[in-house]
């Protein structure tokens, strides 16, 4: 028995399905998943001692790779000093003026620990700005796990969204409104007929919960101009997309600006940090001026806000887009031309350093076609990748991520290893 199968069964004994996300229990590829020991820029090694190049990278998080030294060390110095204090620090204000600066829909910012918090908070937000109580989100598109936005799609464009897990009652989904991504005509239709009634439109501007899904031309952009007509919030979730796509995020990459944003992932360094910003006069609305109501002992927490610094100070000195944008494009051509060879059809939509795999004729433009796709060769190759040293998203439903750690000498290897275990599925 491996090291990782003895840890896999003492988890399971003390914690539910053995993992503390569920993604992490490989459900969706089979088999056990590898307990990891360490990490080092662009790579990975397990409790077993099998070194993996790392394509998970945290979820994204990583926009450097694991372990990187300004990180850590900026990490470690402000532990020294205190890992808590419940009262504000100088670094906090430090973080806030760096956001606000790089994200050009942020005037003013609240920190807090998870992507999770900061969608759930900025909901409430846009529900306490704006007086109204429904709140409009796209099928396949995830911002967290709070109960009000865990809905599926009901029948019909305006019926309210219904429960999309256990222990979330139909009220709290209810005043969810569940829409195809890429359908603004849909999204036309609701706003027209409740727009009153709608605080928010809540999307991710790439979508990267359901495997990457790329915005059609014009998606965004009626999505800007049909919630501004209905004074409906426009909310950008950028817990992914955020100093991933460009120094300023998708708003950046796209030239769209919306009314608030979510943050994560790549702001905290590898800890756990994010946030909610946007306007002024929105933000304004928040305790101890407003009467929105947030907050959190551990919001502004000085180790991660010291390694979010270090992360963005990094953005700034070495500009890492270029590099990143030119390493996945030849990924994803080598997967694309490896797949080809062996006469497997497969599409990999990109948007700069973030992509995915689908198994399907593609192109991929909604859940379902998503859904449509062949999840179960998904998990061969994700297991004929990892005999070959490759660490995937173990599900084809998450995207790929890149760092700046992964040279020519990774990208090849996956490229390779991509070809071969392509043949061995074809």
């Amino acid at each position: 028995m491996s090291r990782s199968e003895e840890l896999f069964e003492r988890a399971l004994r003390v914690i539910p399905g053995g993992v503390n996300s569920p993604v992490r229990a490989f459900r969706a590829v089979g088999g056990t998943p590898r307990f990891i020991a360490r990490g080092e820029g662009a790579y990975v090694e397990d409790v077993d001692g099998h070194r993996y190049v790392d394509f998970v990278q945290s979820w994204g998080a990583l926009l450097f790779g694991h372990a990187r030294t300004e990180i850590v060390d900026a990490a470690v110095t402000a532990a020294e000093r205190g890992t808590s204090f419940g009262a504000p620090t100088e670094a906090e204000v430090l973080l806030a003026e760096r956001i606000a600066g790089m994200v050009p829909s942020i005037e003013q910012v609240r920190l807090v620990s998870s992507g999770t918090e900061a969608c759930m908070s900025a909901i409430r937000l846009a529900r306490g700005a704006t007086g109204r109580s429904k709140v409009v989100k796209f099928e396949g598109c995830y911002h967290g796990h709070a109960d009000g936005l865990l809905a599926k799609a009901g029948s019909g464009v305006a019926t309210f969204g219904l429960p999309g897990s256990a222990g979330v009652t139909g009220g709290a989904a209810g005043d969810t409104i569940v829409l195809a991504y890429n359908d603004r005509e849909a999204v036309r239709d609701v706003l027209r007929a409740i727009g009153d009634e709608v605080a928010a439109v809540i999307l991710e501007p790439v979508a990267a919960n359901m495997g990457v899904v790329l915005p059609e031309a014009g998606f965004l952009e009626g999505v800007r101009a049909v919630t501004a007509e209905h004074g409906a919030l426009l909310i950008f979730d950028e817990v992914i997309t955020g100093f991933r796509l460009a120094r300023g995020g998708a708003q950046e990459r796209f030239g769209i600006t919306p009314d608030l944003t979510t943050l994560g992932k790549v702001m905290g360094g590898g800890f756990p940090c994010a946030a909610f910003g946007g306007r002024a006069d929105l933000m304004q609305h928040l305790a101890p001026v407003g009467p929105v109501y947030q907050a959190g002992t551990l919001s502004g927490n000085p180790v991660a806000v010291a390694a979010g610094l270090a992360a963005l100070d990094l953005i700034d000195r070495e500009d890492p887009y270029e590099g990143l944008l030119d390493r996945s494009a030849r990924l994803a051509g080598g997967l694309g031309e490896a797949f080809e060879s062996a006469g497997i059809a497969a599409a990999i939509p990109r948007s700069e350093s973030l992509f995915s795999v689908f198994f399907a004729a593609g192109p991929i433009r909604t859940y379902d076609q998503a859904r449509a796709a062949d999840h179960e060769r998904f998990a061969r190759f994700f297991h004929a990748m990892l005999d070959r040293g490759i660490f995937l998203p173990p599900s084809g439903y998450e995207a790929w991520f890149l760092s700046a750690a992964h040279g020519d000498a990774e990208i090849d290897r996956t490229i390779q290893a991509a070809a071969e275990a392509a043949r061995e599925l074809g």
